[in-house]
């Protein structure tokens, strides 16, 4: 059976990020795919796009990552596009919008925040038109992407929120934040376990081989991850550990 580990939204927190890291190693888990919104909200937006890229197999584009590449107005966006120099930010920006595969005979989405773009934000408690529309069209991808047919289940991070929902026979999950979650103050991720077309002999149909779906809290030192960003010179910081404390949105600018 193949695991994979799917996490999001790790926002410049290490001390969450290495939490998650050292539990999925501890799993024997060696392949991560990560839904964007690596940098801003927290302090060390560089560690955290070089350690995702050491450490992640797929990495698609969140709405920060965006933001902070074309330096956007706002001294959130600036400070950290002025920290992380020209290399990073040409990373972010050529980052892709989704990613699709094939685990056990289901065809899967992954994307930061919705199927339309990367600020179309989809809450659990959204219309069932909502909610549905996560298995439309791709409107921002590569033509590969875009022919990879409508999808059984959609992955995505952005709101902060862990849950999942079957839909008409379909399902879609929201892996929750590592970062910077805004439902419990533990870090969040999930492993999906299934079996690959690689490992199957012949192509399987979606009924034929088990499919699973696993959410992980990870328990980190809020504390020391509160005294790096007090030692830090980024902007928003009372409002950062707040929510990182409290899990609690208070109202920063972008999930």
């Amino acid at each position: 059976m193949e695991r994979i580990a799917i996490v999001s939204d790790i926002h410049g927190n290490m001390t969450a990020w290495d939490a998650v890291l050292e539990d999925i190693r501890k799993r024997g888990i060696t392949r991560i795919f990560c839904l964007g919104d690596l940098v801003g909200k927290g302090p060390d937006s560089i560690s955290a796009v070089d350690r995702v890229r050491e450490n992640c197999e797929v990495i698609v584009r969140g709405n920060w990552d965006e933001l902070v590449a074309k330096r956007q107005p706002g001294p959130h966006f600036e400070w950290h596009a002025e920290s992380l120099g020209e290399e990073r930010l040409s990373y972010l920006a050529a980052l892709p919008f989704s990613y699709h595969f094939r685990l056990s005979g289901r065809q899967i989405r992954l994307v930061h925040a919705s199927s339309t773009s990367v600020y179309h934000r989809v809450q659990p408690w959204d219309s069932l038109e909502e909610r549905m529309g996560m298995f439309g069209a791709i409107t921002e991808s590569s033509s590969e992407e875009m022919d990879a047919g409508e999808p059984d289940v959609v992955a995505y991070g952005d709101v902060h929120n862990a849950y999942l929902q079957h839909l008409n026979g379909k399902l879609l999950f929201n892996v929750g934040s590592v970062g910077n979650p805004l439902d419990l103050p533990q870090a969040s991720y999930c492993i999906i376990e299934g079996t690959s077309e690689e490992q199957a002999e012949l192509e399987i149909s979606a009924p034929s081989e088990p499919f699973n779906v696993q959410f992980v809290r990870v328990p980190y030192d809020i504390e020391a991850e509160v005294s790096k960003a007090l030692q830090s010179s980024a902007p928003n910081m009372d409002l950062y550990i707040n929510e990182i404390r409290t899990g609690v949105y208070r109202g920063l600018q972008g999930k």
